[in-house]
């Protein structure tokens, strides 16, 4: 349901959450939140992009988060990466169900509305300091 580049985005940013408030190299991110290194400098791009994180270049550069982790959610910062697909008409073009949709695609889209909300209503804060990577379940960094 989460998209490999809005986990690494999750990941990411709550590194950026944790610990010391100076810039972090992107090889330092990538090994604490074990996503793989050119995987994430992609991911922080888009990040930085949508004013989540800024990354500056050079000697004592680094990225850093914009905004405190009190008041950014898990959903900007899904959105910023992969947003969320809503289904607003019929997936199969049916001209006969046109902006009503069918009980099928209604039920699949109240549960990503489900998503929304949850999503929504967690911060960046309120996962800082609860494992995401547990045994095998996470990725490497490489």
């Amino acid at each position: 349901m989460l998209s490999q580049t809005a986990e690494y985005a999750l990941r990411a940013v709550v590194t950026l959450a944790t610990g010391r408030p100076d810039p972090r190299t992107a090889q330092d991110i990538a090994v604490e939140s074990r996503v793989p290194l050119d995987y994430l400098s992609k991911v922080l791009n888009s990040l930085a992009r949508a004013g989540i994180v800024s990354g500056q270049r050079g000697r004592g550069g680094g990225f850093q988060s914009v905004r405190p982790p009190a008041e950014l959610t898990v959903l900007q910062v899904v959105n910023a990466v992969d947003p969320i697909q809503r289904i607003r008409t019929c997936p199969l073009g049916l001209k006969q169900h046109g902006e009503h949709l069918c009980p099928l695609h209604r039920k699949l889209d109240d549960a990503m509305l489900g998503v929304e909300e949850a999503f929504g209503a967690t911060t960046i804060e309120s996962l800082v300091g609860k494992s995401f990577c547990e045994g095998s379940r996470c990725d490497v960094a490489a």
